[in-house]
């Protein structure tokens, strides 16, 4: 029977017990034979200490991935984890330590920080060897866990062993998460676990940006393959042993009667007969899950419609001349006063602004309409149309994830107590239960290497550390992401193609589920269709010029998620990382949009890595252009989906700059990146501001800059870098409304305090400074909202709230992360209110907004403004700032801005304290070198 975890940070009292929306509900007679049946995998345990690699860091790397290594559970412990809150082993483990650094890094020590993290050194000491296993009776391969964390550590003696270990260890930590995720890829997620609104929302939003057929997929194989010589052949070679791990592990549970819980309760499998099958695993199953995760972290681009649409209301209201420089200044797409990665002045220019715009297929104006994606419903709400609102809503969280994640905080060994440069960094992939990612330490021929890896993408390590350097990636939002306007003929679904009239390509999916108990779901199917061209799937309809035109989506990386296979290959290789150079180019093999981070003993480096396609003179990227050979990427085939990338040297990089920041701002000066928002104020400042002081300071330690993240990490934005400049406008003159003036007390002295959204206490669910809290979180929408609808008009103000949300706080279930997920304050009006405000204050602003906006530029008048909303905001209650969901309760403060891990299995995990960084996280300092 599985051991009750003791309740520690998490927070039991309001789990619901229930079981997940995707999931139906046991019989009586399963849940009988579940209890009794021997359904736990025995795995023998002994003394020999694991074989290690040499390991270079002495003690000084850590890690930590919440909830917890285990993300596989039988039906007896799903049954029991929803009735009694009971956890499988290292199911929840890591969860308590990372959220007590939110109360505990005041404190913290080097000496005390694996207090939060784990020790990520190489093996595991004799004493701490949980389980030694040899998968699948092999002889030249080891699966040793560990005590406390029950992280794999594989090793073997042969390639082929070593990758069929890393399979086999997948499997057993994440088989069912792998499952869902192979058939979210294929658009297949509600025919093989049911037809709940969010698995509906997942499928949909995933395959409309891949709709590969097998065809497709096993394409993609081949080309990576031949493209990339023996580092090709090693790839395939390793991801067919991986999958052969896979596999065995299912047989092996199958049999054994220890397969996931979840197969049951989806009707794959009987749990009295063990009628049913797992369905092995195939090499393109792991396309399907790269085409996911790339879509999600790695696809910066896309929004030129939205883009376009903006621009017309700003034209339509001020005219074409005016109303371009205002579309300009609020696109700060290269704002002089944005926090940069690469801040020693060297320029990279990208996507930058052409001098005069060739090609631009701007729509006519009320004319874009969105491709329909779903037809023929039956059994569910929604419409034949278009995708319903519930299953769009229900994917928020996860699709959330690409939005806004990871952050980087790197200090050259120049100015470290040691001498040895110091990282703090890692990816912000959302709070999953199952986590996406899991942990695993890797030795083998030509694998050295531990860290987190994508649960089914795991034969190497992706994020973590070598024998002597360590790597870590934030996502970077570079434009890879092109929309073409193709001109349609003969009719809606025949385009020109190069003065050709060319059929476009229907792909199609048709799902179809049974009925559940457990989330309402009648029976049902629907079909999805998705009509792809040359320049890539269909996704808008519009007019332009009259003319009937498709807008296309085509991205670098489409039809080539398996291509980054071989830069994760070199990183996991011990004898082709040695320096920060070998490091930089072996991302550069990655084509997705990452801002990649390496430390060692005695160097630091960067790279922004990404296939940045070279395009025609004159294209502005941030517009719709016309599908014609003159605005093609430069030698671009339709066929292989290749063109001319911009060369490594033009992408930003560097080695050992003082100290380097990332969480999703702008990589470097002239480098123009997708997302809307990098201006003035951005969550970088967070860190740039505090690493900044470190460094001036110099003997920067682990603990120090664990600090500094940590802190960050309970900011506010708004109210560290906003709130005194409006502050200052409302003091400009005596307040004398009591209620406003009240409100202002409690504002200011909450800045004076710090600005933090923290407890009172370690585990209060209380925060200091409540109220002041709560006006803020209700006054940001009614401020921006007072401040520049008057001046911009309701349309161009609702435009532009569509390229960026007003507001992304820990509460704000209406931002783009959606409620409980952690990641705040990366897209917001933060920028412009700040520019704005201090232009009224007539202070300097470089890059400002094309006019004054508050009170029409008047101070006395944008003063007005802001007591007026002030007033409003403090006179709301707090039932009424924070509603309420199936989480908290209305007027629940702590909760509403609380972390959840949100179900993509049978097992439920308490709620956490909101803290802002990444769910995988590194501490490294490497005390010497090969």
């Amino acid at each position: 029977m599985p051991r009750r975890t003791p309740r520690t940070a998490p927070d039991r009292q309001r789990t619901p017990r229930r079981f997940p929306k995707f999931l139906g509900a046991a019989s009586i007679c399963a849940l009988i034979a579940a209890l009794l049946s021997p359904l736990t995998q025995a795995a023998a345990a002994d003394n020999t200490t694991a074989l290690a690699a040499n390991d270079y860091c002495g003690g000084q790397c850590s890690d930590i991935l919440p909830p917890g290594q285990n993300g596989n559970a039988t039906l007896a412990q799903i049954l029991l984890n929803q009735a009694f809150g009971i956890q499988p082993d290292h199911a929840e483990d890591q969860l308590g330590p990372y959220s007590n650094l939110a109360s505990g890094a005041a404190t913290l020590t080097d000496a005390k920080i694996n207090d939060f993290f784990n020790d990520a050194s190489f093996g595991v000491a004799s004493d701490q060897v949980a389980s030694t296993t040899a998968p699948g009776g092999r002889t030249d391969v080891t699966i040793v866990r560990d005590k406390k964390t029950g992280v794999p550590h594989i090793t073997g003696t042969t390639r082929y062993g070593t990758e069929y270990g890393a399979g086999y260890a997948a499997a057993q930590d994440r088989l069912w998460l792998m499952d869902v995720f192979r058939h979210v890829g294929r658009g297949q997620l509600t025919s093989f676990a049911g037809g709940a609104p969010s698995n509906q929302g997942l499928e949909q939003e995933f395959w409309r940006n891949a709709p590969y057929t097998e065809a497709d997929l096993q394409t993609q194989i081949d080309n990576a393959i031949a493209n990339n010589g023996a580092r090709g052949q090693q790839a395939l070679a390793d991801a067919n042993a991986y999958i052969d791990g896979i596999n065995a592990y299912i047989d092996a549970s199958d049999s054994g009667r220890y397969f996931p819980g979840e197969y049951v309760l989806t009707g794959h499998k009987d749990s009295i007969t063990n009628a049913g099958t797992i369905d092995h695993f195939k090499i393109t199953d792991l396309v399907a899950l790269a085409s996911v995760i790339g879509s999600l972290f790695g696809s910066g681009g896309g929004g030129e419609v939205n883009n376009a649409i903006s621009l017309l209301a700003a034209q339509s209201k001020y005219g074409v001349t005016e109303g371009t420089k205002v579309w300009e200044s609020f696109r700060e797409r290269n704002d002089p006063e944005a926090v940069l990665t690469v801040h020693n002045g060297e320029s990279f220019p990208y996507a930058s602004k052409p001098d005069t715009a060739q090609g631009e297929a701007l729509p006519d104006a009320g004319s874009v309409t969105q491709e329909p994606l779903v037809y023929d419903r039956t059994g569910s709400a929604g419409t034949a149309t278009a995708t319903s609102a519930s299953a769009t809503a229900a994917a928020t969280t996860l699709t959330s994830a690409k939005r806004g994640m990871s952050n980087a905080l790197v200090v050259s060994g120049k100015y470290t107590a040691s001498g040895h440069p110091i990282a703090v960094f890692g990816p912000q992939t959302g709070y999953f239960a199952p986590q996406l990612l899991m942990l695993q330490e890797i030795q083998g021929p030509g694998l050295s290497a531990r860290g987190a890896s994508f649960a089914g993408l795991s034969m190497y390590v992706e994020l973590g550390r070598g024998q002597d350097y360590s790597w870590s990636a934030t996502t970077s939002g570079q434009d890879i992401i092109d929309t073409y306007a193709v001109e349609l003929c003969q009719d809606d679904y025949h385009y020109l193609y190069h003065g050709t009239c060319t059929a476009m390509d229907k792909v199609e999916r048709t799902n179809s589920w049974k009925p559940t108990t457990a989330d309402g779901t009648a029976a049902g199917s629907y079909r999805m269709q998705v009509y792809r061209t040359k320049y890539g799937p269909v996704e808008y309809r519009a007019t332009v010029g009259g003319k009937k035109v498709a807008y296309t989506t085509l991205r670098s990386s489409y039809m080539h998620e398996a291509d980054s296979i071989i830069g994760f290959q070199m990183l996991n290789d011990p004898d082709y990382v040695k320096s920060p150079q070998t490091f930089q180019s072996a991302v550069q093999h990655i084509n997705y949009t990452f801002n990649w981070f390496y430390a060692d003993s005695s160097h630091t480096a960067y790279y922004n890595s990404g296939d940045n396609p070279v395009r025609a003179a004159g294209v502005d990227a941030e517009f719709p252009i016309w599908a014609q050979a003159a605005y093609e990427w430069q030698n671009w085939d339709p066929t292989t989906n290749t063109a001319s990338y911009t060369p490594p040297s033009a992408h930003p990089n560097s080695i050992d700059q003082d100290y380097y920041i990332s969480w999703n701002n702008k990589q470097a000066k002239d480098y123009t990146t997708a997302p809307w928002g990098d201006g003035s104020v951005h969550r970088g400042n967070l860190l740039e501001d505090r690493v900044k002081k470190l460094v001036a300071a110099g003997g920067v330690t682990r603990s120090s800059l664990t600090k500094a993240m940590a802190d960050a990490a309970l900011a506010d934005l708004r109210a560290e870098d906003v709130l005194p400049k409006l502050l200052r406008v409302i003091n400009s003159s005596t307040v004398t409304d009591t209620t406003a003036a009240a409100a202002v007390t409690k504002l200011s002295d909450w800045v004076t305090a710090g600005a933090k959204r923290k407890e009172t206490s370690a585990g209060s669910k209380a925060y200091a400074n409540a109220d002041a809290i709560r006006i803020l979180d209700a006054w940001w929408p009614l401020l921006v909202k007072a401040e520049f609808q008057p001046g911009l008009g309701t349309d161009l103000y609702t435009a532009f709230s569509n390229n960026l949300p007003i507001d992304e706080s820990p509460s704000a279930a209406h931002g783009p992360t959606g409620a409980h997920a952690g990641s705040s304050f990366q897209y917001g009006w933060w920028s412009y209110v700040d520019k704005d405000i201090r232009a009224v204050l007539g202070e300097s602003v470089q890059g400002g907004l094309s006019q004054k906006y508050c009170g029409g530029g008047t101070l006395s008048a944008c003063r007005d403004a802001l007591i007026s909303t002030l007033k409003t905001a403090a006179g709301l209650t707090a039932a009424q700032v924070y509603p309420g969901d199936d989480q908290c309760s209305a007027g629940d403060q702590w909760c509403a801005d609380s972390i959840v891990q949100r179900t993509l299995g049978g097992i439920k995990h308490g709620k956490i304290t909101w803290q802002n960084r990444p769910t995988y996280q590194q501490v490294v300092e490497y005390t010497s070198h090969r």
